[in-house]
Parts: C-alpha cells; sequence; structure tokens
C-alpha cells in the first residue's frame, strides 16, 4: 500500500515543474546583457552596467491589492502582471534608477498551470516595457490558504543609478513647475473603496454593464497600470529637480514625499480631465471630494517638477513620445498642497 505523497497534501510538484518549463522561454526574451545564468537555479545573477559611475542599487517591493478580485472575477490573468511590474518599477524611477531586474512571488492554494502562466506572460510585458530583465521568482502551493482559483502576487524591482545622478527633491525650489503625465485609470490603488461604491450598494453595478468605448465596466477597472520608465528617462534628459509616483495617497499625500520642508505645491485642478471612471465611483458611493483625491490618483499617474523655463521642452517631449502629459501646477512658499481652479 502506497504511503502518502505530497499531492495527497495538495501540493503537485509536477504542476510546478511544468510551470518552471513554461515560464523559461517567456523569461529568456527579457534578458539583458547584464543577466548570467538562466531560470531554474537557486538564485538569480545580473552584474552592474559598467558605464554608470559609482553606482547605487534602488530597490522597490509592491502587490496589486484587491484588483485581483477583479481579475478572478473576470478570469482575466493577463494584465495583472504589468500591474506588477508597475508598481514596482514606477516607483524606483522616482530617483532616476535604471530598472535592471524583477522577481515575482505567486502564491495560490492549488497551482492551475494555465492561470500561472498567464499572468507571468503579463510579468514579462512588463518588463518588456519597464526594459528589464526578469530575473527569477518563486511559486508557492499552499494547500487550504486561499480560496479556489484565486492566488496572491508580490514583486520587487532592482535598478541602478549614478551617485551623482540621484533624484532627490532637494533642487526643487519656489516657481518651478509641476507636470503632470496622465493615469490609464486607477492603476492599483483604491479598489477597496472602488469596490464597495461600485458593487457593494444597494443597486450595484455590474462588471459586464457597457463603459465607454466597447469597454465593459470591468475591463475598465482592469486596465493595466501605466509604465513612466520611458518618460522618466525623458525627464532625466530635461534636468527635473523631483519625480513622484502617484499611488495610495493620491496627490495630497504623494506629493510632499518629494517636496523639501518649507515648500508646497499648488495645483490647478482643472489642468486635465479625470476619467470618467472617478467620477462614477464618487457618484456611487457618495465619496467626499477630498476622500478621492487622497484615495486615487484622479487620473494623474506619476509627476515631474522642473524648473519654470524648462517645462515647455519637457511638455513637448513628453508629448512627442506618447504620453498625455500638462502643467499641473508650481512649487510654492507654502508647505502643503493646495488646489486651485
Amino acid at each position: 500500500m502506497a504511503g502518502l505523497t505530497y499531492r495527497d497534501a495538495g501540493v503537485d510538484i509536477d504542476a510546478g515543474d511544468e510551470l518552471v518549463q513554461r515560464i523559461k522561454p517567456l523569461a529568456q526574451s527579457t534578458r539583458s546583457e547584464h543577466v548570467l545564468g538562466a531560470i531554474g537555479g537557486f538564485a538569480g545573477l545580473c552584474s552592474v552596467p559598467s558605464d554608470i559611475d559609482d553606482p547605487v542599487l534602488v530597490s522597490g517591493t509592491d502587490g496589486v491589492g484587491t484588483k485581483l478580485k477583479l481579475a478572478f472575477e473576470l478570469q482575466r490573468h493577463d494584465t495583472i502582471g504589468i500591474d506588477l511590474v508597475a508598481m514596482c518599477v514606477n516607483d524606483i524611477i522616482t530617483v532616476g534608477a535604471r530598472p535592471l531586474f524583477f522577481l515575482d512571488y505567486f502564491a495560490t492554494s492549488k497551482l492551475d498551470v494555465d492561470q500561472a502562466e498567464a499572468v507571468v506572460k503579463g510579468i514579462v510585458e512588463g518588463c518588456h516595457q519597464a526594459e528589464c530583465a526578469l530575473l527569477g521568482g518563486e511559486t508557492a502551493e499552499l494547500p487550504g490558504f486561499y480560496a479556489s482559483g484565486e492566488y496572491d502576487l508580490a514583486g520587487f524591482a532592482v535598478g541602478v543609478v549614478s551617485r551623482t545622478r540621484i533624484i532627490d527633491g532637494k533642487a526643487v525650489a519656489p516657481g518651478d513647475h509641476l507636470v503632470g503625465i496622465a493615469s490609464s485609470g486607477l492603476h492599483s490603488n483604491g479598489f477597496s473603496l472602488a469596490r464597495r461604491a461600485l458593487f457593494g450598494g444597494d443597486s450595484p453595478c455590474s462588471v459586464s454593464q457597457p463603459f465607454e468605448d466597447e469597454e465593459t465596466l470591468g475591463e475598465a477597472l482592469l486596465r493595466p497600470t501605466r509604465i513612466y520608465v520611458k518618460a522618466a528617462r525623458i525627464g532625466l534628459d530635461h534636468d527635473v529637480h523631483a519625480m513622484c509616483h502617484i499611488t495610495g495617497g493620491g496627490l495630497p499625500e504623494n506629493l510632499p514625499r518629494v517636496t523639501p520642508a518649507g515648500l508646497g505645491l499648488s495645483i490647478r485642478a482643472n489642468a486635465w480631465t479625470p476619467d470618467p471612471l472617478f467620477a462614477l465611483i464618487q457618484e456611487r458611493g457618495g465619496v467626499s471630494d477630498a476622500e478621492m483625491r487622497r484615495t486615487f490618483n484622479m487620473g494623474v499617474g506619476f509627476t515631474m517638477v522642473v524648473a519654470r523655463e524648462r517645462s515647455a521642452a519637457l511638455l513637448d517631449a513628453l508629448q512627442e513620445s506618447g504620453e498625455e502629459a500638462f502643467l499641473l501646477g508650481e512649487v510654492t512658499e507654502h508647505e502643503g498642497v493646495f488646489f486651485s481652479a
């Protein structure tokens, strides 16, 4: 009589091996000249680019949050990996870093190889957009830990910047211009409030109801987070003084993170038109303006502070690259973030 096996306990080693074999060619497509070795070892190896003087490594980690619930409900797993990469690399580029590599952690109760492969395909697409390598990752099968068909994700990005080129906000001065770059929607923040407002009321919306441009509401909410690596490179070419990724906390709580003490920012509330998704959430949930601004990006995914005389050229370059960029406001001598008409 055969004894108890790991598979009997809920962990399928063969499925894990099959996933690794499927992932290898995907990861290979992101490989750069700095990557050493191949997927499958105990550790990933990456050299530091030789063209960077006095290199400093920059790291960031994040997840996707309750946006995953929409992926489960819609059975759409091919873009959530883009969100994962974006949430990590958009943080590290704010200091001027060049992304080098990315690692992921995928955990589920029972491994569905097709589902996991779809997630990794999204991660690979995110790495292509971020111009970094998928260096490795971890797949964990934890029987009974997650609901059937669900999983959790975490990501880890590492980049590099020359010590003399670190963007730390110290150069920010009164009169500098604040340039905003549009988001693709909610990105990966505020979904607990969004889902409660849209799907938890007395007359809940449906993920399948039409929204705009032939999108359903679910598809609009699931749009992947925009990756700003190329935009940040343009910003560096125009000597930006600070860069900011607008995540949880929105503009009011993220902008002070890159503004020197004693200075503030005046935001022109009519400088851009937020995606209709935000208005729908606010209306259905009865959410105040202040709560919306401190929960969501409100259509601004990334910002840059630049000298006043250089802002026009920066805006032109960003727009020519395909970004929707606009003059969002300016730095003031009054601490805090203020919105004006």
